[in-house]
């Protein structure tokens, strides 16, 4: 079992940057490839960024890329996105991740745990 909490969310104009946080607890951290996705009001799920057990590769969504960086510390039990340049459209409730297996995957599904969820709002 792990838990994932996430945090650094909140109201941005846009342009600016926000750094989200995800800090895991119980099994090894280390044991997980981690994502983040968004959701925003009446869309689906959306795959934003995926980072390697090792933290060795990445994928990032066509959507933000340049914009959005994943990375991880695994001493710290602790998976970050990065956002710099945001716009509107970037206004979701952000969600990280965990998955078992030893590729990076954008598919939710393929996920076993989630957080809770922290919003962030970019306005015009």
């Amino acid at each position: 079992q792990v838990q994932l909490v996430e945090s650094g969310g909140g109201l941005v104009q846009a342009g600016g940057s926000l750094r989200l946080s995800c800090a895991a607890s119980g099994r090894s951290f280390s044991m997980y490839a981690m994502g983040w996705f968004r959701q925003a009001p009446g869309k689906e799920r959306e795959f934003v960024a995926a980072i390697l057990r090792s933290g060795s590769k990445t994928l990032i969504a066509d959507s933000v890329k340049g914009r959005f960086t994943i990375s991880r510390d695994n001493a710290k039990n602790t998976v970050y996105l990065q956002m710099m340049s945001l716009k509107p459209e970037d206004t979701a409730v952000y969600y990280c991740a965990a998955e078992s297996g030893i590729i990076v995957v954008k598919d939710p599904l393929k996920y076993d745990y989630w957080g809770q969820g922290t919003q962030v709002t970019v306005s015009s």
